[in-house]
């Protein structure tokens, strides 16, 4: 449905107004504007469903724009790839108006997503930061996790960026260790998803653990534990990676059907 190629030759559309993580509800009660011209402040974004699709950066959300968060909780799946662009592309936007290098005002350039500048001719493109998503399980039981910034009640897998020349596997061994206070045998690759929050690329695993014995670090983690199939907490949405790992292993020990 989302073909990644800029429509850079085209002057009319769909659009998709954002502003501060908040997209404006459109036509068919979804983030889509109806085909309208496109002014010269638009950025080409993609093209969806054979429709020229671009992104309107505005200033201030209006008070009827729902969040990201909202979006994807309510859309379809095959929806998140184009709200995922849509919000990374606005992050690169609003992040990179000026050189990186010297400073001055950099300049969009049509035929790709780059920010130029004339000065030194230094570009900056959107930016992806890799990150680990681990399910950790000791035979059925899983080991989830709070945030403190998670809502009442939820727990979820455990996350971490990868740190400059280190591998996912290793990123997957140290995070568990520094979050939870476990080691961890085998690690086996799950899949991976972009997560827009502003700009992550999440690099799904499954670890088994070696022990059940739990140290939390009281910072990153505010709450750690044991959980059965057949009693769990709150999960993560259905939309994040984070579920489709609690729910695949579900799957493979019984406990869905």
């Amino acid at each position: 449905m989302l073909r990644r190629e800029l429509p850079s030759q085209e002057t009319a559309g769909r659009v998709i107004r954002l502003a501060r993580g908040r997209i404006a509800p459109g036509s068919d009660d979804g983030p889509l504007q109806a085909f309208q011209p496109w002014h010269d402040r638009v950025q080409p974004l993609c093209w969806w469903q054979e429709e020229p699709v671009a992104l309107s950066l505005e200033e201030q959300p209006g008070d009827d724009w729902p969040d990201a968060r909202h979006w994807l909780g309510r859309l379809p799946e095959s929806w998140y790839a184009l709200v995922a662009t849509a919000l990374q592309v606005a992050a690169w936007l609003e992040n990179h108006r000026f050189c990186g290098r010297c400073g001055v005002p950099a300049s969009r350039l049509d035929a790709e997503f780059a920010m130029h500048c004339g000065q030194c001719g230094h570009r900056n493109y959107p930016r992806n930061s890799p990150c680990i998503i681990t399910l950790v399980t000791h035979g059925e039981a899983l080991l989830l996790a709070r945030s403190p910034r998670f809502p009442p009640g939820r727990y979820s897998t455990l996350a971490g960026f990868i740190e400059p020349g280190e591998a996912a596997e290793e990123a997957v061994r140290r995070e568990v260790f520094e979050e939870v206070g476990l080691s961890v045998g085998r690690v086996s690759y799950f899949k991976s998803q972009p997560w827009p929050f502003p700009h992550s690329l999440m690099l799904g695993f499954f670890a088994e653990a070696a022990s059940r014995r739990i140290r939390i670090d009281g910072v990153e983690i505010a709450d750690a534990a044991w959980f059965s199939p057949r009693r769990l907490p709150q999960l993560p949405p259905l939309y994040s990676i984070s579920r489709a790992l609690i729910e695949t292993h579900l799957n493979e020990v019984g406990a869905r059907g």
